[in-house]
């Protein structure tokens, strides 16, 4: 099993004057620890959780973040959880999830979605199309990635989007490109997408979901011709527990999730930039699950 973290809460002490340092320090102990993977949100307002308030807090632009956090790291996969799919037109964003790649040296993964916050669209004036349309944008920007991560230049007529050129130099360093996670857990739209497109899925939810998820994306790769064992299965804890030091606890709930079928957990620690629950699971946690 691997274990990755994401930055979700860029309220720490000392502000905005301190965050940069915040965000090295975290960068470097993620990656010191051992840790497979590092997100942060693609979002422009803090998720306000049914309260308003929180849109004000503290939030950066998710790719220079990631570059940020690139130049501090030396091994760690660096992606966004995950990308609405609205807020950047796709031949711009495969441009920006190469550049992330090659000055990185092949570590940026694309996680991307349908998006759903619908404040921050309003709010800084991006478009916000009903959710079927939503949707098929997401599988034309898929699309649209795969093929400027592939040789030539051939041009792309979609429906929503329409490329003359899909000019893409430098080309990723990973091979065959930058790995594709799919956000969300739908069952008629995501999980099919993610069976068809995707190299990870990202699902929630307790064993029973999980469990059933899990069988709705295999019956979709059974539809589309794909191995169901191609795709990476991730998931977000946003609370190990009620001790984040507690390893044992953390070991224990990490088995339980191996045992349903999920490779890959990404989790969210609360204080993270006090670093101490970062070190704890590189020391405790990881030579005991690596195994899973």
């Amino acid at each position: 099993m691997k274990i990755g973290t994401s930055v979700a809460n860029m309220t720490m002490p000392g502000g905005a004057p301190q965050l940069g340092q915040h965000l090295a320090e975290i960068a470097r102990a993620a990656d010191d620890a051992g840790l497979a993977s590092l997100w942060v949100m693609d979002h422009f307002f803090q998720i306000d959780r049914a309260d308003p308030a929180r849109a004000n807090m503290e939030m950066l632009e998710g790719y220079t973040t990631l570059a940020f956090m690139a130049a501090h790291t030396r091994r760690i996969r660096l992606g966004t959880m995950v990308t609405g799919v609205t807020y950047r037109y796709p031949g711009l964003l495969a441009k920006t999830i190469t550049t992330l790649d090659v000055l990185s040296g092949g570590r940026a993964w694309l996680g991307i979605g349908a998006a759903w916050y619908e404040r921050e669209h309003l709010g800084l004036g991006v478009p916000f199309p009903p959710v079927k349309e939503r949707f098929e944008r997401l599988e034309e920007a898929l699309q649209i990635c795969l093929e400027m991560w592939s040789p030539g230049a051939k041009p792309y007529n979609g429906k929503h989007y329409q490329l003359r050129e899909t000019i893409n130099s430098p080309q990723p360093v990973t091979q065959p490109r930058p790995p594709i996670l799919i956000g969300g857990s739908g069952e008629k739209k995501t999980l099919r997408l993610v069976a068809k497109y995707g190299d990870a899925c990202n699902i929630q939810g307790d064993a029973a979901t999980l469990r059933h998820k899990l069988d709705v994306l295999r019956e979709h790769c059974q539809a589309v011709g794909r191995r169901y064992e191609d795709i990476e299965k991730t998931s977000m804890l946003i609370n190990w527990g009620s001790d984040p030091f507690d390893s044992s606890a953390m070991v224990d709930q990490l088995g339980a999730l191996a045992e349903l079928g999920i490779q890959h957990v990404i989790c969210g620690l609360p204080d993270i930039w006090n670093l101490k629950a970062l070190e704890s699971i590189g020391r405790n946690v990881l030579p005991q699950v690596a195994k899973l």
